[in-house]
């Protein structure tokens, strides 16, 4: 069987001072992507003369100019002109260590039920630590009904996150008037998104992703509570937009047993969201009762180990 093949998205918008880091940092890697899109999103920095005159001749970059649209709208030109199984995304002011894609592919190499592989990242810049879902590899299995119920995040930040090509399609194919709530902050559709439309999920902690913060991006330290509604109120409707495209409801609910037992080692935290989610449901009170204590037991067991 022939080696899966990866594109490499690389977004940018005004981030001359980083952008040719991350694209030498994806061309560096020890397992090669098939190509490298640079997606330019309307960049006033002359950024765009720098990649070209960096990159213009290097038949493994395929540099994609537009007029500022937002994130989301440079994930979906760069995904229009991939071709790889795998596609990786790849902010400008972050950069991969060399065995990213290597580890990365791993996963999708030996496991053909894996949709959605997402890694740990390691802050640089104006912070320093550690950021990710575990200490070590998990098999999510489905989040469907995490998701859609408590909008639990099952991913990273963009440069952290890897889809085969196919579900990317599924999750960027979102109507005009998203395109515009999603200027920044996209990777909330990738996350969300690849969780609702059923997608099966793998953390894999790769030490391999570094990930920025600045002046530019650092938005999060000075949130107001107004702010923070709104982020949260986006993020439910996009939600309910991809749960709506799946014809979710509340008899779904009564299949939450069975999500939880598809991933491999379950938290006690987890536990305790999946019982309160199964005694939502629309079976009798004993039934979701039940289904609560055995997702509890589980729960219980795997804290053992």
């Amino acid at each position: 069987m022939a080696a899966l093949t990866f594109s490499v998205v690389v977004t940018n918008y005004n981030y001359r001072e980083f952008v040719l880091e991350a694209v030498d940092g994806a061309l560096a890697q020890s397992r090669a992507p098939l190509e490298v899109i640079v997606v330019d999103d309307g960049s006033t920095d002359e950024s765009v003369d720098l990649l070209q005159a960096h990159y213009g001749d290097d038949a493994r970059v395929n540099l994609v100019v537009g007029p500022n649209g937002g994130q989301l709208t440079a994930f979906q030109r760069g995904l229009a002109k991939a071709k790889g199984d795998i596609v990786c995304f790849l902010d400008a002011d972050d950069r991969w260590g060399p065995d990213y894609l290597r580890q990365v592919g791993e996963v999708f190499d030996a496991r053909n039920d894996i949709d959605f592989v997402f890694s740990d990242v390691q802050l640089i810049g104006n912070e320093s630590g550690r950021q990710g879902y575990a200490e070590r590899a998990t098999d999510l299995g489905y989040t469907v009904l995490g998701t859609w119920v408590r909008a639990h995040w099952y991913g990273a930040p963009t440069s952290a996150l890897a889809l085969r090509r196919r579900l990317a399609e599924r999750v960027l194919d979102l109507p005009p008037e998203f395109v515009a709530q999603w200027r920044i902050s996209a990777d909330n559709c990738l996350v969300f998104g690849a969780s609702v439309l059923g997608a099966k999920k793998y953390f894999l902690p790769t030490g391999q992703v570094d990930y920025r913060i600045h002046g530019r991006n650092g938005w999060w330290h000075d949130q107001k509570k107004a702010r923070e509604f709104l982020a949260q109120f986006r993020s439910r409707c996009l939600i309910n937009y991809y749960a709506q495209r799946m014809q979710l409801d509340i008899h779904a609910l009564d299949l939450v047993k069975h999500e939880f037992k598809s991933r491999s080692q379950p938290t006690w935290k987890e536990a305790c969201m999946y019982a309160d989610i199964a005694l939502r449901g629309p079976a009798v009170w004993w039934k979701r009762l039940e289904r609560a204590i055995a997702i509890l037991s589980r729960g219980a067991r795997s804290k053992q180990k």
